[in-house]
């Protein structure tokens, strides 16, 4: 298998229990790249929130890549977008409705601001603002100008209320979106057209790839796409039995450097 091209989610699988990128990953990445191979984050954060570790590692620039807001959107890492499949103003006020109807907290994401639509904004879309390094800006579902740009939107709150809203999703809305709860504490809605696994294989086609060039890593529900899409699909120890079942591999947990470990298994 020639892979050319390492996809990397972030949390849980590159940021360690600490939600820190250890050195011996940092160290590993490193020496992948220095073969030529290609190093693509992959994640539910806007390119805001990936921008931190893409410094430490050293990777920027046009030839670089990005896959970000769980594959709506794949962009160069000097800001250019390749991919972007938006929500419509319609499925907005349709999952707006249905957060009301559960009694949970909702906000939209765009490339540059997320808008909470709930006054009293929740301790978690707090929390994701300085995680994604986003303003939170408050409006009524009334005041979302029907032109805005959704990249995806997130019903988000305590994981009771999550867990029994993500139950109640009509089948109907599951069959329209792309619905993943990716932690405890919300559920991410996006395009059907939009999912790591579709948009990694959309890059690599862009890069002249074919799914046995590509090496992914992941941990969770959001992940499965691209493990299953990838020639090398390689599942963190400490990740959901779903992904582990889909992967070729499964490596050490993040809390042992899974991903460094990986890398230097198949690729050093």
């Amino acid at each position: 298998m020639d892979i050319k091209l390492v996809a990397i989610d972030i949390d849980g699988t590159l940021l360690n229990e600490k939600h820190q990128l250890a050195e011996p990953t940092i160290t590993a990445i490193k020496a992948v790249r220095e073969k030529g191979i290609q190093v693509v984050l992959c994640t539910g954060r806007p390119l805001s929130g990936v921008q931190p570790y893409l410094d430490r590692l050293e990777i920027s620039g046009a030839s670089e890549f990005a896959i970000t807001f769980n594959g709506a959107m794949a962009q160069t890492l000097s800001g250019d977008v390749l991919v972007h499949h938006t929500l419509s103003y319609n499925d907005f006020l349709e999952t707006e409705m249905l957060s009301r109807k559960f009694g949970v907290h909702y906000q939209l994401e765009t490339i540059d601001s997320i808008y909470a639509t709930n006054r009293d904004l929740s301790p978690y879309t707090i929390g994701e603002s300085y995680l994604v390094r986003l303003p939170v800006k408050y409006r009524s579902p009334e005041d979302i100008p029907s032109n805005l740009v959704i990249s995806k939107v997130m019903m988000i709150d305590h994981p009771e209320l999550i867990k029994k809203a993500n139950q109640q999703l009509p089948a109907t809305l599951r069959d329209k979106l792309y619905i993943v709860q990716s932690e405890p504490f919300f559920i991410e809605i996006m395009s059907k057209q939009a999912n790591k696994g579709k948009t990694l294989s959309e890059l690599a086609t862009k890069l002249d790839l074919t799914a046995d060039n590509v090496m992914a890593l992941g941990d969770q529900e959001n992940d499965l796409t691209m493990i299953k899409y990838a020639g090398l699909g390689v599942a963190m120890g400490n990740g959901i039995d779903e992904v582990k079942a889909a992967a070729s591999f499964i490596t050490k947990p993040n809390t042992e450097n899974g991903v460094a470990y990986a890398l230097k298994k198949y690729l050093l």
